[in-house]
């Protein structure tokens, strides 16, 4: 049986995309790329997350961890970056190679991908689908079902094994026909449009950016996530510093606390933001991580006890600081100091 490996996003354009090659036949096996800046949670719990999909759309779908991978390219993308540290064309270019790869090992034929022509404005122009084309060696078993049409024939289509008229031709930015379609599907429960990736974020983005001027040895996933998380700060002795802004932030930071990092948080167990601090050598920095927990800790006044608990364990009194000074310590603020 002809089987078609699919890019799966999760969003309502990849979902129909395997829905339409099924409705003809096809089995269709999903991959779904995760990196830090990409659905890294799932892999916590990658069994759940394949039963959900199954249950709500029927497909089978395996998760791929492109770290490795995903860092170099970011490193020095061919095709360069948008507006921020997006390397929107290189990515597609990556994902697209690396599924080609996989290919054999689920004993598929040909690509699938929920792309729409016209509906992002750098990686889903024409022009700029055939280079993702060329640039992966996927001329032929590359297929976008929702925009077929539109391109260029491959060999699946040719050979009648996926009936080219019975694919939708979609294409722009108008979400409309894919709302219908699937309904016709029976698919109503589905995500709405994402923001967008964290490198064309301004603010995370630059974070990102920042962290490539490091050595090498920094730029890992742990990291990655470290800076995406929270307020980041860059300490005057080399300590990295982020702080949480909400309950749901201050989990996601002591869940990654790892060997040699320290965690802050206000004493006596009241409530405030917490910290997590990285490559913290001197006293200094750990007095300033506390002065700048303590000082968001905006209702507790005079200024609360930060007890510190890792790679130190203590009690650190905290003086006032002004925001000015804090605020200097911004990851995004500090010029030409790692």
């Amino acid at each position: 049986m002809t089987k078609g490996l699919a890019l799966f996003s999760g969003g309502l354009d990849s979902i129909l995309a395997c829905k339409v090659i099924q409705a003809q036949g096809v089995e269709v096996q999903a991959i779904k790329f995760v990196s830090p800046f990409f659905d890294y949670d799932l892999l916590q719990n990658e069994g759940l997350y394949q039963q959900t999909i199954a249950d709500k759309y029927g497909i089978k779908v395996d998760l791929v961890d492109v770290s490795d991978e995903y860092l170099k390219m970011l490193a020095e993308p061919a095709h360069g970056y948008g507006k921020n540290f997006n390397p929107c064309i290189d990515c597609k270019i990556l994902f697209i190679s690396k599924a080609k790869s996989l290919l054999n090992h689920y004993g598929a034929s040909f690509l699938i991908t929920g792309e729409v022509v016209g509906q992002r404005p750098m990686s889903q122009r024409k022009d700029t689908l055939r280079v993702i084309e060329r640039d992966s060696s996927t001329d032929d078993i590359l297929l976008r079902p929702l925009c077929s049409q539109s391109q260029n024939p491959t060999a699946i289509e040719r050979q009648g094994i996926i009936k080219r008229d019975k694919l939708p031709r979609f294409s722009g930015r108008n979400r409309t026909p894919q709302i219908e379609l699937a309904r016709e599907f029976g698919i109503t429960d589905f995500p709405t449009p994402a923001g967008g990736c964290v490198l064309t974020e301004e603010l995370r983005a630059a974070r990102i950016k920042r962290l490539f001027t490091f050595d090498p040895q920094f730029i890992t996933p742990q990291n990655i996530l470290f800076l995406l998380t929270g307020r980041v700060f860059l300490l005057p002795q080399g300590g990295w510093f982020t702080l949480g802004r909400a309950e749901t932030e201050n989990e996601a930071i002591e869940a990654m606390q790892q060997q040699g990092d320290s965690i802050l948080r206000i004493s006596n167990d009241r409530p405030g933001p917490l910290g997590l601090l990285r490559y913290a050598a001197h006293d200094s920095d750990f007095s300033l991580a506390a002065t700048i927990t303590a000082h968001y800790a905006k209702k507790i006044i005079p200024p609360p006890d930060v007890e510190i608990s890792g790679a130190q364990t203590r009690t650190i009194q905290v003086e006032s600081i002004l925001l000015e000074e804090i605020e200097k310590h911004l990851w995004a603020n500090i010029k030409g100091r790692k």
